[in-house]
């Protein structure tokens, strides 16, 4: 047993001392939300760091998701994958769309462009694809489809902070991408998200929207909600930006230490990089193969008794939840690449704090019969 519970996340925190000089800032000028001047200077700083033109944050992820959606006019049904957390699907039904699931690639976990086209039907208005595990969707060809049959592109890339993808931010990809900084992710800011727009009028309708469709002091032209980022976390998240490069190595050496010690191991599966994009190093998740000695839970579960925590990470598939299988799209028979792979995935711990003694343990666990 070790001695100390081994998470299988831990957010990256600055020395509290870096912080408090903006907390005072704050007190002092006593602006706490609605568009403050750290709030401001994070939407630049961070279009600078991501190759971007446009920001707009939000409270959280989740919000961003919606409000995209509304931004985009979106109507009607929605081309998405199973295999994803759940605020993507939830956030097309928050919307009173109808999410159609299509199965993934087996070799990147995303989204199958071969199987999008067969998917669209006349009440098909977008697609939502995720860029999985840091891992680039298939771009051009979503886009190509897209462009064919007019269809709006709005990518879920919670997991895709500071990925650029041939030489450019993948963030530029799609009609928009949304970002997480929840606390699980590389780059945090407690809770929090951004939309990124190709341009400034989808900016501003963005940034009105998620201020309850505020216009002026009079106007309000669109129903929408509030969804603003506040003071302390835009400043919280200045702080992350200064170490995000540290942040991204020191998981990086993470990762490193992971395939150089389970790329031999019998019915261990380890999830490749793609060849043309950066990894932020966000997950480390493995498959647990038949001919492994254990099944994925027996292992989950050896883990777990020995202080470790993985994580079945995405399962279950968000297309076998009560609120979706009844769905035609739903049917396991049309999804067996991402119900396979739900079955056999397990996230490995990996943060920058994960020691190397700590890490150890996990792999002679795995390697143990």
């Amino acid at each position: 047993m070790t001695n100390k519970l081994i998470p299988v996340t831990q957010p990256f925190l600055p020395e509290l001392s870096e912080f408090v000089p903006y907390l005072e800032k704050i007190w002092d000028n006593r602006w706490l939300t609605n568009n403050g001047p750290f709030h401001q200077e994070l939407e630049v700083k961070l279009a600078e760091y991501l190759g971007v033109e446009h920001v707009s944050l939000f409270n959280n992820a989740t919000i961003a998701l919606i409000t995209a959606l509304q931004a985009m006019r979106i109507h009607g049904e929605v081309i998405t994958t199973p295999y994803s957390f759940v605020a993507t699907s939830h956030s097309i039904m928050w919307n009173g769309l109808e999410p159609v699931f299509v199965d993934i690639d087996p070799s990147t976990f995303n989204i199958d462009p071969a199987k999008i086209e067969a998917a669209i039907t006349p009440r098909t208005t977008a697609i939502m694809p995720v860029h999985c595990y840091s891992n680039p969707c298939d771009v051009e060809a979503i886009q190509k489809i897209a462009d064919n049959y007019g269809l709006k592109v709005i990518y879920d890339a919670a997991h895709a902070f500071g990925v650029n993808y041939k030489g450019e931010s993948l963030l530029k990809w799609g009609d928009l991408s949304i970002l997480s900084f929840h606390a699980t992710k590389v780059f945090n800011t407690f809770e929090g998200g951004a939309i990124i727009s190709p341009d400034a009028k989808t900016k501003q309708c963005i940034d009105r929207l998620k201020n309850f469709g505020i216009a002026d002091e009079l106007t309000v032209t669109a129903p929408g909600i509030n969804g603003k980022m506040s003071e302390i976390n835009a400043a919280f998240g200045l702080v992350q930006l200064k170490h995000i490069d540290q942040a991204m190595a020191q998981r990086q050496a993470v990762d490193e230490r992971y395939r150089a010690e389970l790329a031999e191991v019998t019915g261990i599966t380890l999830y490749q990089h793609d060849a043309h994009a950066n990894s932020n190093f966000s997950y480390f998740p493995i498959l647990v193969e038949a001919d492994y000695t254990l099944s994925r839970d027996e292992l989950y579960d050896k883990l777990k008794a020995h202080g470790i925590l993985s994580r079945r990470y995405f399962y279950p598939l968000i297309s076998n939840m009560p609120m979706y299988r009844g769905l035609p799209s739903a049917d396991t028979a049309h999804l067996p690449q991402a119900n396979a792979l739900a079955e056999k995935v397990l996230c490995l711990p990996i943060f920058n704090e994960l020691t190397i003694e700590q890490q150890q343990q996990v792999i002679a666990l795995i390697k143990r019969n």
